[in-house]
């Protein structure tokens, strides 16, 4: 049992850890126990069906980042963090709305890898220096850190029926990081869930990749599809995709809490592209230069060429299917 002097002090402690985090501009932080992970069995048998599909780095380090003192030896607490991305996308015009093909919000601003891991960094550094002789270690999405679960023990939101993490007030776009840390700070209470009855997640998935509340199957999934799939798509799951390029925003457009969701204050993610859509027909005969030119500075450098060009092409395809139909609709109308 900890004296009365040590709580205080590890208390005002948080308080100025949230104090710095808000300073550096996160608009949500909490705290968590750095406990090994509540689900690492569920873990292990997803990866075992396989339904991280090319995802093979999920499988590498597979005790760390169920653990994260196995991460960090000696870690005690985890300072979650997370910074809301969410913009007011300009509407396609009428002419162009089948030409275009859709980027998910969050890949439409500056690559949020290198823009929030520098503020964590600075967060990492104002600690240790806060207290001496702690230690940090840092990550924003790349590290083996089972994050949103992270994110929800530090009351941050909780993990939807999408599987995202959702905030009551600022919904779920959301882009998280952690620092974890040598030092044993207060925890926080953790958000309940809200998802209640709710299934539109659910329903509104073309793919069906929510295979049930909490379930996710990537390989079925459009961000995957368009971002980690290297190959061919199959075309019954590629018929589905609509005119998404990069990434899918469809399970969270749909989720009550993100009904109206506070614009982003961050001026860095807010997007490059005011209608969030680029031309399909251009975009599948790209040059590298072009490619370049299109992805600079954004997470949509992830995707190489080879995949930008065949995402296009796919929307590019059900895009013109769909105005044919709608052609054939319209001609039978006028008969």
């Amino acid at each position: 049992m900890r004296n009365p002097i040590d709580q205080l002090r590890d208390a005002t402690l948080a308080r100025a850890v949230k104090a710095k985090a808000t300073e550096l501009g996160f608009d949500l932080v909490g705290i968590a126990p750095a406990d090994p992970s509540r689900f690492a069995a569920f873990f292990r048998r997803w990866l075992d069906e396989g339904r991280q599909g090319e995802m093979a780095y999920l499988a590498d380090r597979f005790d760390e980042r169920v653990d994260p003192r196995r991460y960090l030896p000696e870690a005690r607490s985890v300072i979650c963090v997370a910074r809301n991305y969410y913009s007011t996308l300009e509407p396609i015009p009428e002419a162009d709305r089948q030409r275009h093909g859709r980027i998910a919000r969050y890949a439409l601003g500056k690559d949020y890898h290198s823009h929030l891991k520098d503020k964590l960094y600075d967060l990492a550094d104002w600690l240790r220096e806060t207290v001496p002789g702690s230690q940090t270690r840092s990550s924003v999405d790349t590290a083996p850190v089972m994050e949103r679960e992270m994110a929800a023990r530090a009351g941050i939101g909780w993990v939807g029926k999408n599987t995202c993490i959702i905030h009551p007030r600022v919904g779920s776009y959301l882009l998280l990081g952690q620092v974890l840390t040598t030092i044993d700070l207060p925890i926080d209470e953790p958000e309940p869930d809200h998802c209640g009855t709710c299934t539109r997640c659910i329903d509104a998935c073309p793919t069906q990749a929510i295979t049930g509340p909490y379930q996710l199957d990537a390989r079925r999934c459009i961000s995957y599809l368009t971002i980690e799939h290297t190959g061919d798509i199959a075309p019954e799951l590629a018929s589905q995709m609509g005119d998404w390029v990069f990434g899918c925003d469809i399970c969270q457009d749909v989720c009550p809490h993100n009904r109206q969701p506070p614009e982003t204050t961050d001026a860095a993610l807010r997007p490059r592209i005011p209608t969030g859509s680029i031309e399909v027909d251009r975009a599948r005969h790209w040059s590298m230069d072009e490619y370049h030119a299109g992805t600079r500075h954004t997470a949509m450098r992830r995707v190489k060429l080879p995949q930008f060009q065949r995402n296009a092409a796919i929307a590019f395809e059900n895009l013109s299917r769909a105005k044919d139909a709608i052609d054939t609709v319209a001609r039978q109308h006028d008969g």
